[in-house]
């Protein structure tokens, strides 16, 4: 039920910097743990690594066989996002060393873009997942159009992600509810800005969701996600290890996420969680408010990738213009 993206969406909190070390600790604790899947990679996913959206400390192959080699039991899932990934320079690659689940994501109302990378994964019988980002964005019927057109590509499940932490807990119900039609696995990726993760994820799961992706401790973009530790205690999980989950939570040294002004101002405007770091530095580069840059973000609708609108806009508001 479980899907941890600590090495993956944590990825964002520490501007991609994982190290060999982290990833080792944490895919030994997974196993220990009965942790069923991980994921790891560049925030953004393979392939995303750049000067503009942030540079990893290590390449996507690096972590991939980093955590491969130690993970026996626990599956090992990447994020892709077309545009970013190639199916030649990237996921051939992960193919080849062991990648379990691939997770094919797309902004809520462009999933066309996803299908040749899962039709090419699905041909191979491999486990894919379609994935719906900034899905606050869309309007229900709007989403189930997506992620009909996800399924008949291929896709194994979908995942909705409210990528902006702006969801109320009817809000994922009303969704949830109408995805589970599809009649395959619908998964609910969350977002703190509201300090609503877990009730969403437990909303999420009332109204059918199976897969539920956490962090520990929160550790993720912006205000952070739904935590591991929480979900896992709220929930009967026999393969899991409540007691190692606790320990490594204290043994977890990186900063925690907590709920800012700028979370919730991401959140009322629809902002996707991890250009939070890149409103900060471009608010503090041109000597202006970042509360003023956010306003003015908030209606221009970026999706990933479009950071360097972010320091367009703070540069025209310096200037005046």
């Amino acid at each position: 039920m479980f899907h941890d993206l600590t090495l993956r969406d944590g990825s964002h909190a520490i501007s991609h910097q994982l190290t060999k070390e982290m990833i080792e600790d944490y895919c030994i604790f997974a196993e220990e743990a009965g942790i069923e899947v991980i994921e790891v990679g560049h925030g953004n996913g393979l392939g995303a690594s750049s000067t503009l959206i942030g540079e990893s400390l290590l390449s996507d192959l690096e972590m991939i066989q980093i955590a491969k080699t130690h993970l026996k039991k626990t599956k090992l899932s990447v994020h892709i996002i077309p545009g970013f990934a190639t199916i030649k320079k990237n996921i051939d690659p992960a193919i080849a060393m062991g990648v379990d689940i691939f997770r094919i994501a797309s902004h809520c109302t462009e999933a066309s873009l996803t299908k040749t990378h899962i039709e090419y994964l699905s041909s191979l019988n491999k486990t894919v997942y379609g994935v719906l980002m900034m899905t606050a964005m869309s309007s229900v019927e709007t989403l189930f159009e997506e992620a009909f057109k996800m399924k008949s590509y291929g896709a194994n499940a979908i995942i909705i992600m409210d990528s902006t932490g702006s969801y109320l807990p009817s809000d994922v119900r009303e969704r949830v509810s109408k995805l589970v039609e599809l009649k395959i696995p619908i998964g609910f990726h969350a977002h703190n800005n509201l300090q609503l993760a877990v009730a969403n994820s437990i909303t999420a799961i009332e109204a059918g969701a199976s897969i539920i992706d956490v962090t520990i401790r929160g550790f993720g973009a912006g205000a952070g996600n739904t935590p591991l530790e929480i979900m896992a205690h709220l929930y009967e999980c026999p393969f899991l290890n409540k007691t190692k989950i606790l320990e490594q939570c204290d043994r977890f040294k990186v900063p925690i996420p907590i709920c800012k002004p700028i979370n919730i101002l991401t959140s009322k405007y629809k902002i996707m969680s991890g250009f939070e770091k890149h409103i900060i530095k471009a608010a503090e580069q041109y000597k202006i408010s970042y509360i003023e840059l956010t306003n003015n973000l908030g209606t221009q609708k970026l999706v990933a990738g479009q950071e360097d609108f972010i320091y367009i806009t703070a540069k025209q508001i310096a200037n005046n213009i």
